[in-house]
Parts: structure tokens; sequence; C-alpha cells
């Protein structure tokens, strides 16, 4: 996780739930929250609200996954007791000035991009969230086969209840609540995005797919975290975010 550098210290219990809803952000291609993969350059706090400036790893990340991090950013912070005005800021984006004035102006995503927009932002997000829960079911099935007897014949009946707990399943089930799946100790884990479940003579193949794309999400995410260590690493205090906290106590 990102090291997070204060300097000050007053109004230390505000500061870790502006760190705390910050870490509820999730960048939607790596399934990995912004403050670990060192999003967050810095952190303003005083008696008006909070200031949020991002960056990511290069100047043309994707506009529609730089918007939708900048804009729940926003959101998990507004969500924040007696926070004040929050202002987020992507810095060193080609789309920068666009972005960081839609905002401003609450104005959304197509009101944001208007005609540019490619898609529908919830339907981008439905798509990494099913990458997401891909991926996290191919990690719980393989970490079983592997220290368990089970065998890929039986996976077609393995439920949810017979899952080892542990940081892969906690992740699985909430990738499941996400796209809306159940969590009930009997429901199955080898379903598709829809609540499916997979038939005995397919589960191979869908398995070899998931590997596939845990893989790609878990590769990106290296990737980018070098992209920003390259691009970033000799600023004071390196990818640490910078706290900076100013606010009056009562």
């Amino acid at each position: 996780m990102t090291a997070v550098a204060q300097t000050t210290q007053a109004g230390p219990a505000l500061e870790t739930e502006v760190v705390a809803a910050l870490a509820t952000v999730v960048d939607p291609e790596l399934d990995q929250p912004i403050t670990d993969l060192g999003f967050v350059r810095s952190i303003r706090i005083d008696d008006a609200g909070v200031t949020v400036h991002l960056r990511l790893p290069t100047s043309f990340c994707a506009p529609n996954f730089a918007y939708l991090m900048a804009s729940d950013a926003v959101d998990a912070l507004r969500r924040v007791p007696q926070v004040g005005k929050v202002k987020v800021l992507l810095d060193e984006h080609h789309d920068s000035d666009k972005i960081n004035a839609g905002l401003a102006a609450d104005a959304g995503y197509l009101g944001t991009f208007g005609s540019e927009a490619e898609q529908d932002l919830d339907e981008l997000r439905r798509i990494f969230q099913r990458k997401a829960h891909t991926a996290a079911m191919e990690r719980c099935v393989m970490a079983l086969l592997k220290t368990t007897g089970r065998t890929v014949d039986e996976l077609h009946r393995l439920t949810l209840g017979e899952l080892p707990g542990g940081p892969h399943k906690d992740a699985l089930l909430r990738r499941r609540t996400g796209i809306g799946l159940g969590i009930r100790p009997d429901d199955l884990v080898l379903v598709d995005d829809d609540g499916v479940p997979v038939p005995p003579e397919a589960v191979p193949l869908r398995l070899r797919f998931a590997k596939a794309v845990r893989i790609s999400v878990e590769g990106n995410a290296h990737f980018c975290r070098g992209l920003l260590a390259t691009r970033y690493d000799d600023e004071p205090g390196g990818l640490a975010t910078r706290i900076t906290n100013t606010r009056r106590t009562t």
C-alpha cells in the first residue's frame, strides 16, 4: 500500500476517514484501490473542506476510466461526515481540464464529454465488475484445487460454503454482490455473470478463460505500477500521498 506522508497532526480522525473513503475507489480495469496503486497524489484538508489531486500512470490513460475514478472519489468523499466542500482534480492528463470542469459542475459523464462519450459509464463499470468476478472466482477455485483433494470433475457442484475463508473468498463475495449474484453458502461457485451454472463439460474451458482474464488484470496492474513509478518517483516523497491538514479543531 502507498505510504501516507502527513504534514500536520490536526484532526487525525478526519484524515483517516478521508483516506478510508478514497480506498473504496477502485480502478475499474485493474480492480485495485486507487490508494494502493499510488493514484492519490495529495490530500488537503482545511476549514472549507477537502481537495484531492489524482494522478495516473500516463497522460493518455483512457478518459472514461479517468473520469470514472475521479467521479467515484467525489462520491466517496461526500459520504464522509462533516467533510465540507469536496474538490477532486485530475493532474497532468490530456483531458484534465475537461474532466475537472465536469466534476466541478456535477455535469456527469455524458455532460462532461458530450458526443465524445463512447458508451454509458454504468455499462463500462459493469463490464469490469464482471471481469473482476471472473478473476476472483478463478483464484478461489485454483487455491482450492491446490490445497485439497478436490478435482476439476467435481467443481460444477462446488458451493460457496465449501470455500475456505480468507481474502480470496472475501473478494469473490464482494464481486458477486457487485454484479447482483447470490452469496448464500449453498450458491454454486462456478456460474456465469448472470448466475447461470457452468455445466460439467464446460468447466475446463471456463477455467481457462477465467485464468486468462485474471492474468490480464494482474499484468496490467503490474505494468501500470511501473509506469507510475517512472513518471512520478522523482517527486518529493516519491509515490507517497502528501496529506496537509490545516483544519482547526473545535
